[in-house]
């Protein structure tokens, strides 16, 4: 993992983000802890670690400064993620903004509890894991809720806005613009795209992109 450290330092920088070497160190554990645990739970189908580092972490990364702007980092935050996997976006979200409060959700028991894990083995206090489906989820105080590529704007809206607090935010990381999915959003949900930017990721030839959902009215 030595070799990903200047190009980790790198992308950090290319994407306007300020880590210490800690946060950027606990990047490159939590990068070996997937690959440790993957070849008994599949926590995620790339094997290859500079696959990973790019298309989980470096993609994960594209996220936070955006989300930076828009919940300020050095106040307090609850943030949920959800159908969450292996912790991607929200333990990088959770290293990188550690006054925020991160709780990952998924409905595989062996995912949430390497979640569990990696908080324990990265010392992250502001990162927890709940084992449910997020329409069990009872707490209405997210400040915002994040997903990546996790359903459709819709389902996304109508399985988790009852998590979010009354001045909060949906988040969802998508590939690119959904024309159809902005449609069904508006037509089948309580919730409305507010605005959409693009995400560059580093080293990746690809679209991304983040949507930010609000109530109506």
């Amino acid at each position: 993992m030595n070799s990903f450290v200047g190009r980790l330092s790198q992308a950090v920088e290319k994407m306007g983000l300020v880590l210490d070497d800690e946060q950027k160190q606990d990047i490159l554990l939590y990068l070996e802890l997937i690959q440790k645990w993957n070849k008994t739970y599949n926590i995620t189908a790339i094997k290859d670690a500079e696959q990973i580092l790019i298309q989980h972490l470096f993609d994960s990364l594209s996220v936070v400064l955006p989300l930076q702007q828009k919940l300020e980092p050095n106040k307090e935050a609850i943030v949920l993620d959800v159908g969450s996997g292996g912790g991607l976006p929200g333990v990088i979200i959770a290293i990188c903004c550690p006054k925020w409060t991160v709780t990952c959700i998924d409905a595989v028991e062996k995912k949430t509890s390497f979640i569990t894990m990696v908080s324990g083995r990265l010392g992250l206090k502001n990162l927890r894991s709940k084992h449910c489906r997020i329409e069990d989820y009872t707490s209405n105080e997210a400040d915002l809720v994040v997903s990546r590529a996790f359903a459709s704007l819709s389902d996304f809206a109508n399985w988790s806005g009852h998590t979010v607090s009354a001045d909060g935010y949906l988040a969802a990381m998508k590939g690119h613009y959904y024309e159809e999915e902005i449609k069904e959003l508006e037509s089948a949900s309580d919730w409305q795209l507010e605005s959409w930017q693009s995400l560059e990721v580093v080293d990746m030839d690809a679209e991304r992109c983040l949507m930010w959902l609000i109530r109506k009215d």
